[in-house]
């Protein structure tokens, strides 16, 4: 099959030799055997290589340079249900189709992304899968030099400049705020994480002040919640807020794990769900049908998310020409038991 040939303009050993004034062989053995380097001409040379942006290519002696089979997959977290089930969905359909799954997580913090793509790009990936659309402009700039095929998943936005394959989190946010206000619930606390470098949280937050407004819904700064994606972290959250004698008549989560955390807080203050209080999340996790009561949610499809977005980094890599699609993925709402009419006696 023909595939385009990328890396034309990224830059080589002798551009880095130049920038560090010294020879193209001194460079080499440093990226080869860093010891017999000198300190200082190991940081001359460590910063010419940064400042042109030089990716070290770990297969250049391989018979198969060109393409290396692999796709990068980078997450925020592995720790995560959503991201788990993606995760296999992705490397499950690239196994298919003869491709291996390079994983890494950032860990929500995108300078680290930084390293993780450099040394995705040193293994001569054929494409990337990123998570959202918040990204480094450095990590950016080094895949766009190098021309390698890039795949946004889990948010949509028709706007995108790179492709994506993912559902409306405002959409879906604000189908599950709307759902609580039909029911009557007019003081509403929400669980959100810090929404400033997660552009889901941000979309859905945005979807479930949009709902409120529209139902001409003061929303309390106190009821906003800051809370990590933690299960502990949500049931502390919680258990403050509900061993007030003003409690909200409804919870909504910015996803799955924190509503299962905020579950467990209302069974130690014995609080009857949805009886006391309605909850709700975004994301339809394992185990949110199974946990008691079941959780009224929203579910982003990770497994179609992943298969497509598999088939799309594919053929954007064997493409001769740039690709961009942006696929719409339809969030389910799923009306359980954790939500009920509001008692506003």
């Amino acid at each position: 099959m023909n595939r385009k040939p990328r890396n034309k303009g990224a830059p080589g050993i002798v551009e880095v030799a130049k920038r560090a004034n010294v020879s193209a062989a001194t460079v080499s053995r440093y990226f080869n055997h860093p010891k017999l380097v000198r300190g200082t001409t190991r940081l001359k040379i460590e910063k010419a290589a940064m400042d042109l942006g030089y990716i070290r290519d770990r297969l250049a002696g391989s018979m198969h340079a060109r393409f290396s089979g692999s796709i990068g997959l980078i997450v925020p977290s592995i720790n995560n249900a959503m991201f788990a089930e993606l995760i296999e969905a992705l490397s499950s359909q690239l196994q298919r189709h003869d491709r291996t799954t390079l994983v890494a997580s950032h860990n929500y913090d995108l300078d680290m992304e930084v390293g993780i793509v450099r040394s995705l790009l040193e293994r001569r990936i054929d494409g990337v899968v990123l998570v959202g659309k918040d990204h480094h402009d450095a990590a950016l700039e080094m895949l766009s030099l190098r021309e390698v095929p890039i795949v946004s998943v889990w948010n949509y936005h028709q706007s995108q400049t790179m492709s994506c394959v993912g559902s409306d989190n405002r959409d879906a946010a604000r189908a599950v705020a709307q759902h609580l206000i039909t029911l009557g619930h007019s003081d509403i606390a929400l669980f959100f994480p810090d929404t400033q470098l997660n552009d889901r949280a941000r979309d859905r937050m945005n979807g479930v002040l949009s709902a409120l407004a529209s139902a001409n819904i003061d929303l309390d700064e106190k009821r906003i919640i800051n809370c990590s994606y933690s299960v502990p972290e949500s049931k502390q959250r919680a258990l403050e807020l509900l061993s007030s004698s003003n409690r909200p008549t409804a919870i909504l989560c910015g996803n799955d794990v924190i509503a299962h955390g905020v579950i467990y807080a209302t069974q130690q203050l014995h609080l009857s769900v949805p009886k006391d209080i309605s909850i709700a999340g975004i994301g339809d996790f394992a185990g949110s049908a199974e946990i008691e009561p079941s959780l009224t949610t929203v579910r982003l499809p990770a497994r179609r998310i992943g298969v497509q977005a598999a088939d799309l980094v594919i053929k954007q890599s064997e493409s001769t020409k740039p690709i961009i699609e942006h696929i719409k993925i339809e969030a389910e709402f799923k009306l359980r038991h954790s939500t009920a009419q509001a008692d506003t006696a």
